[in-house]
């Protein structure tokens, strides 16, 4: 018997120079608009210090508290006007962009209000909580000579920017497996409005992984998707915090592994297989990733710059600009992410509680169109 019987066979990788990819966030030549934010959050601070980072004018703030509004723009531009109704805010011509940061049930009327005014729009994430409404937002943005695009940052985020760009350069070849493996802190939501959404971890989180799955995989459709949810035994918080999913589509399979209430030695890493090589990124949060690829070549490891926040926020907006300088979709645009919204209420459902993304228990449900294990056409625009 061969003392290798049952080992792997593991070669080392010499190390070898990065090759450079375009994953920076990216930026219009000459397009500057002034831009409205509507909803000023607390999440907003880090879309306002990501635009003055890239020498963006927030011209326009607007929350139902006048508090919020008036501390957001004294903070980030003292010259700006401040709105606590935000079809006030639409009238105003130098407006060219909305900002629409708000949950997902107000931002309906946001958006359609936005878009019958002419205006682009970024739409906070999750898009919408019905694909069908989903499309007919899309459609009136499209009638309108707009563009709509979504705020799933994630894609920008340095790690997931470099691996799509390695994977889109052929760098691994054809992809056969990507795992998400997730453990972190999701705590702080106890007593928001996040605690009543039931599947805050498959809908209100998960949609960005949901998202880069889309994106790494460009777009295909899988095949099935299973997916189950569940509380940990000591876990105070209503949701369930443990979920797990699994996709299927041809020649890959992609799995998704959260746990949402781990305090100590947290970690997010991701590992995405194929058929010249590997790739993987690792760290113990979203801010801060390493990124490996191993190939035949050997094993490079690029130096990384910017973050899931900074840069995220900076991909989206800059997306949508480039796009309106250029007249073309936005690679975020909103009836591409209906593809990731889809992907979602499909786990969701299979999860059970009726794939609801809404309050406890459930009070809205996805689309009753969309089946479990196939994606409806939802007509992407790329």
């Amino acid at each position: 018997m061969t003392e290798a019987y049952g080992m792997d066979k593991v070669t080392d990788a010499a190390d070898i120079p990065a090759p450079d990819m375009n994953y920076r966030p990216p930026m219009p030549k000459r397009y500057r608009p002034k831009i409205g934010l509507v909803g000023c959050g607390g999440i907003t601070a880090y879309h306002l210090e990501a635009y003055r980072v890239l020498g963006l004018e927030v011209a326009a703030f607007c929350d139902k508290d006048l508090a919020k509004a008036t501390e957001r723009r004294d903070t980030y531009n003292p010259d700006g006007q401040v709105y606590t109704d935000y079809r006030e805010l639409l009238k105003d011509d130098a407006i060219e962009v909305i900002d629409a940061a708000t949950y997902p049930d107000p931002r309906v009327a946001i958006l359609e209000a936005s878009i019958e005014a002419g205006k682009h729009v970024l739409s906070q994430k999750p898009f919408v909580e019905d694909l069908d409404l989903g499309r007919r937002i899309c459609d009136a943005a499209d009638a309108r000579g707009v563009k709509l695009a979504v705020n799933q940052n994630g894609r920008w985020a340095p790690h997931f920017a470099w691996m799509n760009a390695a994977i889109r350069a052929g760098s691994i070849g054809e992809v056969s497996s990507i795992d998400f493996n997730l453990q972190w802190d999701h705590t702080w939501t106890a007593g928001t409005p996040f605690e009543d959404v039931y599947h805050l971890v498959l809908y209100d989180f998960g949609i960005h992984w949901f998202d880069i799955t889309n994106a790494l995989l460009d777009g295909r459709e899988p095949t099935a998707i299973h997916a189950t949810v569940g509380q940990t035994g000591f876990q105070q918080m209503k949701p369930p915090f443990l979920a797990q999913v699994m996709m299927d589509f041809e020649g890959t399979q992609v799995r998704m592994s959260f746990n949402a209430h781990v305090v100590h030695g947290q970690e997010d890493r991701t590992i995405a297989c194929g058929e010249k090589g590997t790739l993987r990124a690792w760290g113990p949060e979203l801010n801060r990733q390493q990124v490996g690829l191993w190939t035949e070549a050997g094993f490079a490891q690029p130096e990384l710059a910017g973050c899931w926040f900074e840069s995220g926020f900076q991909g989206t907006m800059g997306e949508l600009l480039c796009a309106i300088e250029e007249n073309r979709q936005p690679s975020n645009n909103a009836r591409e992410n209906l593809k990731s919204l889809a992907m979602c209420f499909q786990a969701m459902e299979a999860a059970g509680k009726g794939g609801s993304p809404g309050p406890w228990p459930g009070t809205c449900s996805p689309s009753p169109t969309v089946p479990r294990n196939r994606m409806d056409d939802c007509g992407s625009s790329r």
